[in-house]
């Protein structure tokens, strides 16, 4: 006994030894690559494409002086029964090395007219507000320059994006006042067609764009305002691109080459985004991210729709709580696939391969997403995210190409070739009337 116990006892400690060796280096490597992304991001402000944070304080409470920012939002009570957590917070926003945060000002695509015009304006103010209220971590910026110098001063840049081309009511002016507010890209279209351009998950009505929204993106371009193509279908992609003068943005979309959904950007017109100069910032959607959580997701609205679809149908129809219960039952026996940072960083990786390096970028859509990836559920966690992409070989130059500076440079085009076209071009005062509906 005692002659087989002593090596048995050797090679245990070895073991333990040699574990314990392992958890050190691992410490070692994970503390070296927070160090490298730190280095990284203090050079470069990180910019996320998308976060909807003010229509959730729009929906949410009367006014953004009744939500404060400079705590930890996820450990509020949501004010609305059956409300998600927010996602973002001023405290999360610095943990994650934010240097400037797109806002996005979304509203229905039911809502069009000035009706549109009225509430967007409202978000505009919104945001206007929410930057002013805490001087020492926010400033607004409408530029790349305006960036560059905020990030510098340690605070982030707000700037503001308008996810619908219905939200400027089919008004050139409105865009124009718009821009003025400080908005510095549109979104061409939401979940549906507007009145000019197709949408990705609507039924094509135009093949892309009409002849008046072929209008609204020369006067984009020439007033320097980001067009942004997240939202709309292939054939808008294409004749957008077809025409545009500045590099376009996707401000959060994925790859269509990864998962087949609508929402992501096909491989040939990635191809086309990198001759144009533009850039492709990566959505954190589980559905938009990941193929088996697309069709989970999918399989659930059937699920949902065969226990209680209005108005006549449904195995529960006008029994909620028996229609609530069966469904809690099926998730249970379905639960939904994991979505990882990983997954994520496919995306990266794949608009890398096919576009180049030069043409990636980040668009949470946090705070407009009802669920996050695992370990990617605010923007405190852009860090982990870097990190992947360096665990898989990208230098620091990329990624910092990624985090914001290949953004800084779409931003610089827009704004040089506003100020070549507003050398020769003047206002456009062109309607839908007069392009459109009168052939």
């Amino acid at each position: 006994m005692i002659t087989t116990a002593r090596p048995l006892r050797r090679a245990l400690a070895a073991l333990l030894v040699c574990i314990a060796g392992s958890t050190t280096a691992l410490a070692a490597t994970d503390a070296a690559l927070a160090a490298r992304i730190d280095r990284v991001l203090a050079k470069t402000p990180l910019v996320d494409g998308h976060n909807d944070l003010p229509w959730e304080i729009h929906d949410r409470y009367p006014g953004p002086d009744l939500l404060d920012l400079s705590a930890d939002t996820a450990r509020l009570a949501p004010p609305k029964p059956g409300a998600s957590p927010l996602m973002t917070d001023i405290p999360r926003l610095r943990a994650g090395r934010v240097g400037a945060q797109f806002w996005s000002v979304w509203i229905s695509p039911k809502i069009t007219g000035a009706d549109a015009i009225k509430l967007t304006i409202e978000q505009i103010d919104l945001v206007h507000a929410m930057t002013s209220r805490y001087p020492n971590d926010f400033a607004f910026a409408t530029s790349a320059d305006d960036i560059v110098r905020i990030h510098k001063a340690k605070k982030i840049a707000s700037l503001i994006g308008v996810e619908g081309g219905h939200q400027i009511g089919n008004s050139l002016p409105a865009l124009r006042q718009m821009y003025a507010l400080g908005v510095r890209y549109l979104t061409l279209t939401h979940t549906s067609n507007t009145d000019w351009a197709d949408s990705a998950t609507d039924t094509p009505k135009f093949g892309g764009l009409t002849a008046f929204g072929r209008e609204i993106v020369r006067e984009m371009n020439r007033l320097g305002m980001l067009v942004d193509l997240s939202h709309v279908s292939p054939d808008t992609m294409k004749a957008t691109l077809a025409i545009a003068q500045a590099p376009v943005i996707f401000s959060h979309s994925g790859a269509r080459g990864l998962i087949d959904h609508p929402r992501g950007v096909p491989d040939d017109v990635l191809k086309l985004v990198a001759k144009n100069g533009g850039i492709v910032m990566v959505n954190f959607y589980p559905g938009y991210v990941s193929a088996d959580y697309a069709r989970w997701e999918a399989d659930k609205a059937a699920e949902t729709a065969r226990y209680n679809a209005p108005p006549y149908s449904g195995l529960y129809i006008g029994q909620p709580e028996r229609a609530k219960a069966a469904l809690a039952e099926w998730e249970k026996a379905h639960p939904a696939p994991p979505v990882t940072i990983a997954m994520v960083a496919d995306h990266f990786d794949h608009i890398r391969k096919v576009a180049g390096v030069d043409h990636v970028g980040i668009g949470s859509d946090f705070d407009g997403i009802p669920v996050t990836p695992a370990g990617l559920d605010g923007p405190d966690k852009y860090p982990a995210l870097l990190a992947e992409l360096a665990r898989r070989g990208w230098t620091d130059d990329e990624l910092a190409k990624a985090a914001g500076a290949n953004l800084l440079r779409v931003m610089r085009g827009a704004e040089a070739a506003a100020k070549k076209l507003q050398a020769t071009e003047r206002p456009s005062f062109a309607t839908i009337e007069t392009l459109d509906k009168a052939k």
